[in-house]
C-alpha cells in the first residue's frame, strides 16, 4: 500500500498527484466524494466529542473536586486548547513533510484515544484526588488543593488528548478536501460546500458533548463520561481504516518549512545582486505552476541565476537558486500573516465560554422544575447558535449574496471572518452587562437569577464562530500553496492555540494588576464584567485592524489545469484573467507602470 511518498526532497514533478490506497491513478466512480469525506469526518467528530467533553466541564472538576483556584483552573484548560491547537502545526508538519494525511490522522486518533483513557482512570482513581472537602471549609478557604503528584497523571492524559487531538485538527480537514476534484465542475461545486458541512457535522458532536456525556460527568461519574468518549474515539479510528479503499491520497511534497527557509536565506544571501530586467529571467520562469506576483518583490531574488549557476548548469540545486514556483509559494503563507494575527482574539473572547461563563452559571438559578441543569451544559446553546447560523449561512445567506454579488463563493472568507469578529465583540458587551447586573442583584438583594441571561453571550459567541471559523478555515486552506495545506491549517489552528494563551495571560496580567479585585473565585466579590468590558475594547480595535489588512489582501489568483480549448480564460477571484494579472505584474516590476 503505497501511502507515503520517498524519503528527502520530492520531486515537483509529483506535486498534487493523487493516488488511491495501492499508489495507482484514482477511478474517480470508485473513490472520493462524500463518502470519502463522510468516513474521514468520522475522527474529527470524534475528536470533537472527546476534547468537547473535556474542556467546556473540566474547570467545575478543578475548582469543585480538586479545589483549585477559579483563576487557576481557567489557565490550566486554556493552556490544555491552546497546546492541542498549537500541536496542530506538529501535526501538519508531519503530513506536508513525511507520513501523508491519512497516516497522520489515524495516528492522531489513537493517540487522542490514549489520551483519553487516561484522563478516564485520572478521574477514577480515589488517590488521585484530594479528601473530600464539605461546604464549611469550602466557605472558610479551608479545601486541601491537589499536589503535584495527584495532578501528574491528569496533566499526562490532557496533553497526551492534546498531541492526538492537534495531529487529527490540522490533517482532517485537509484530507477531506482531497476527496474532491475541483477540476471537476461537478465536484467543485460540492467542495464549496464542504467546509460549512463539515463543521456542521463536528458541532452536532460537540453538542452531544455539552449535553449527554456533561450530564453524565455530573451525575452518573467523571469516569463514565470520559469512557464514553474514549470508546467513540477508538471506533472512529476502526471506521477510518475501514474505509481505506475508499480514500484519495496525495503524496507528501517534502518539508514544506524547508521550502520557506531556503526561499528567506537564498534572498538573504543575494540581497546584494540586481533585479533581472524582465521577472521572465528568474529561474524556471517559464514553468512556474502559480502566477508570478510583484509583492514582497525583495524575495525574487532567491530565484536571480548568477553567473555562477548558469555557467555550472546548477539551477536545479534548490539550495543555489530558487525556482519562480517555490518563490510564491512564500509569498503566499508571508501573505497569510496579516489576517492570521487579527484572527488571535476571537478565539481568546471564545475561550471565556468554556471558563468564566461557566463559573457564572454554578452560581445563578439553574433548576427547570425539579431538574437542575449542569452549568457546563449551558454551553450547549453555543453549539445551537452555531448549527443555527450554519445551516442560515449555506441555505440563506449564501444563495442570498451570490445573487447579489454574482460571486460564487456568496460570501468572501475574508468577510465571513470579518462578520465572526463584530459578533464576539458584541458578546462581551452584553456578557459584561448581563455580568454586573447579575452581582448587583446577588448582592443586594440575595437572589439568583435565571442562568438563561448567559444565553446572549452563547448565542452571540457561536453566531460569530459560525462566520470566524468557517471562513478561517476557508481562508487559510484556499490561500495557501498546495504543498503546505496541512501546514495552513496547521496555521490557522495557531490562531485559537494563541487565543487560548492569550487568555492565560490576560487573566494572569489583570489578576496581578488589580491586586486580584477583578477575578476572584467568589465572583460576588469580584468585577468579572470589567474584565468582560477589556476583552470588547480590545475586540473593536482588533476588528479595525482587521479591516485596514483584508482591504489590502489580494486573493490567490487560481491556475486551474490548462483547459483543452484556447478560448477559455484562467480568471483569479476579481474576474481579471491570470494572463492580464500576470503582464501587469511584469510591467509593475521593472517600473513600466506604479505598483
Amino acid at each position: 500500500m503505497v501511502l507515503v511518498g520517498s524519503h528527502g526532497e520530492k520531486d515537483d514533478s509529483n506535486e498534487g498527484t493523487v493516488v488511491d490506497f495501492r499508489g495507482n491513478p484514482v477511478d474517480k466512480s470508485k473513490t472520493g466524494g462524500w463518502l470519502a469525506a463522510g468516513l474521514i469526518l468520522g475522527s474529527e467528530l470524534s475528536e470533537r466529542i472527546c476534547v468537547m467533553g473535556i474542556s467546556m466541564n473540566l474547570v467545575t472538576y478543578l475548582v469543585g473536586d480538586l479545589h483549585i483556584s477559579a483563576a487557576k483552573s481557567a489557565t490550566i484548560v486554556t493552556n490544555f486548547m491552546g497546546a492541542l491547537n498549537l500541536l496542530g502545526l506538529l501535526g501538519g508538519f508531519l503530513a506536508d513533510a513525511k507520513l501523508g494525511r491519512y497516516l497522520t490522522v489515524a495516528l492522531s486518533a489513537s493517540i487522542t484515544a490514549l489520551g483519553v483513557i487516561l484522563l478516564t482512570l485520572a478521574t477514577t482513581i480515589p488517590s488521585m484526588r484530594p479528601p473530600y472537602c464539605d461546604d464549611y471549609r469550602r466557605k472558610h478557604h479551608e479545601c486541601i488543593e491537589a499536589n503535584g503528584r495527584q495532578l501528574a497523571l491528569l496533566y499526562a492524559a490532557l496533553y497526551t488528548t492534546a498531541l492526538g487531538g492537534g495531529g487529527i485538527k490540522s490533517n482532517v480537514s485537509g484530507f477531506g478536501s482531497d476527496q474532491f476534484d475541483v477540476a471537476d465542475p461537478k465536484e467543485e461545486k460540492a467542495m464549496i460546500f464542504f467546509f460549512n458541512r463539515f463543521y456542521f457535522g463536528i458541532s452536532l458532536g460537540s453538542l452531544f458533548a455539552v449535553i449527554v456525556l456533561v450530564y453524565i460527568q455530573d451525575n452518573v461519574g467523571r469516569g463514565w463520561g470520559y469512557g464514553i468518549s474514549a470508546v467513540t474515539m477508538v471506533i472512529a479510528v476502526v471506521v477510518l481504516i475501514c474505509g481505506t479503499p475508499w480514500y484519495r491520497f496525495k503524496k507528501p511534497q517534502g518539508s514544506p518549512l524547508t521550502v520557506v527557509w531556503r526561499v528567506l536565506l537564498l534572498a538573504l544571501k543575494k540581497k546584494n545582486q540586481p533585479y533581472p530586467s524582465h521577472p521572465s529571467l528568474l529561474n524556471d520562469y517559464d514553468n512556474r505552476k502559480v502566477p508570478y506576483t510583484p509583492r514582497f518583490k525583495f524575495l525574487d531574488k532567491a530565484a536571480i541565476l548568477d553567473d555562477n549557476c548558469a555557467a555550472n548548469a546548477e539551477k536545479n540545486n534548490p539550495w543555489l537558486v530558487s525556482t519562480v514556483t517555490h518563490v510564491e509559494e512564500v509569498k503566499m503563507v508571508i501573505k497569510l500573516l496579516p489576517i492570521w494575527s487579527t484572527c488571535i482574539l476571537f478565539w481568546t473572547i471564545y475561550s471565556q465560554m468554556t471558563t468564566f461563563t461557566v463559573e457564572q452559571a454554578t452560581i445563578m438559578h439553574r433548576k427547570i422544575g425539579s431538574f437542575v441543569i449542569p452549568a457546563g451544559s449551558f454551553s450547549a446553546f453555543l453549539i445551537i447558535s452555531i448549527l443555527l447560523f450554519t445551516s442560515l449561512n449555506e441555505k440563506l445567506f449564501v444563495p442570498l449574496a451570490r445573487k447579489i454579488t454574482h460571486n460564487p463563493q456568496g460570501i468572501t472568507s475574508l468577510q465571513r471572518i470579518g462578520i465572526g469578529l463584530v459578533f464576539s465583540v458584541a458578546a462581551m458587551v452584553g456578557a459584561a452587562i448581563i455580568e454586573k447586573e447579575r452581582r448587583e442583584i446577588a448582592v443586594e438583594k440575595e437572589v439568583k437569577i435565571s442562568a438563561f441571561w448567559l444565553l446572549v453571550q452563547f448565542f452571540l459567541v457561536g453566531a460569530g464562530e459560525a462566520f470566524a471559523y468557517v471562513g478561517q478555515l476557508e481562508f487559510f486552506i484556499r490561500e495557501a500553496p498546495d504543498r503546505m495545506k496541512s501546514m495552513s491549517t496547521g496555521l490557522f489552528l495557531s490562531t485559537i492555540s494563541m487565543g487560548f494563551f492569550v487568555s492565560s495571560l490576560l487573566v494572569s496580567i489583570v489578576d496581578h494588576v488589580t491586586n486580584r479585585n477583578w477575578l476572584r473565585n467568589n465572583l460576588n466579590k469580584g468585577k468579572l464584567n470589567n474584565f468582560y468590558w477589556l476583552l470588547a475594547v480590545l475586540g473593536f480595535l482588533n476588528f479595525l485592524v482587521f479591516l485596514i489588512f483584508a482591504s489590502r489582501h489580494q486573493y490567490k489568483m487560481q491556475l486551474p489545469i490548462e483547459p483543452e480549448s484556447g478560448e477559455k480564460e484562467l480568471k483569479g477571484l476579481n474576474g481579471e484573467t491570470i494572463q492580464d494579472m500576470e503582464k501587469k505584474a511584469s510591467l509593475q516590476a521593472v517600473g513600466e507602470v506604479e505598483p
